[in-house]
């Protein structure tokens, strides 16, 4: 939750009129994770003094996979689920297991058509192969687009370049890709 890029792209979404809710969930267990961005989600809506037109859910590497498996499952439960899954470093395989990425991509491909998604990752994430990850784009019935980052690694730091530039780079493209739903 502290990652300096997600205060980074949290500050850049509040100073552009965005309501950015950040948490943090321990453990790498995707069930779990998953219960408990629906039990924020569910506090959220349940918040009479706030009004949510737009939910966008989003999280970097794990976080992203937690994102996209709750996106699809309020998308099997409601007409009006979220409208966009922000998706920083999506871990589409672990390191040099490849094969695996079918199996890490199937609640993306059950992404329902109206919904947006957007990726951002490093051309050089041992996470995520630039080719597997346009195939399983290709695959996706959800709108979809991927920001790459040139160089950049899972952890979205680029060699030889600040990481100012490189998170500005990152929220620019965010900001523009979430600015559909800004009224």
């Amino acid at each position: 939750m502290n990652f300096k890029q997600l205060v980074s792209l949290a500050h850049c979404l509040a100073s552009n009129g965005f309501v950015c809710l950040r948490f943090t969930c321990k453990g790498l267990n995707l069930t779990y994770r998953v219960r408990a961005y629906r039990a924020v989600l569910l506090y959220l809506r349940s918040l009479q003094r706030l009004t949510i037109d737009n939910i966008i859910i989003g999280g970097r590497s794990m976080g992203s996979r937690a994102a996209a498996a709750l996106a699809r499952q309020l998308s099997d439960e409601s007409d009006d689920p979220v409208q966009g899954v922000l998706c920083l470093s999506f871990p589409l395989h672990p390191p040099r297991q490849t094969h695996v990425h079918r199996q890490r991509s199937e609640d993306l491909k059950r992404l329902p058509e109206p919904l947006s998604v957007l990726f951002v990752s490093g051309t050089e994430d041992d996470m995520c192969d630039k080719l597997l990850l346009e195939g399983t784009l290709k695959e996706m019935k959800a709108e979809s687009k991927i920001f790459w980052l040139d160089g950049g690694s899972h952890g979205l730091t680029v060699k030889g370049r600040m990481d100012e530039s490189v998170m500005d780079e990152v929220n620019s493209h965010v900001i523009s890709w979430m600015s559909r739903w800004k009224e």
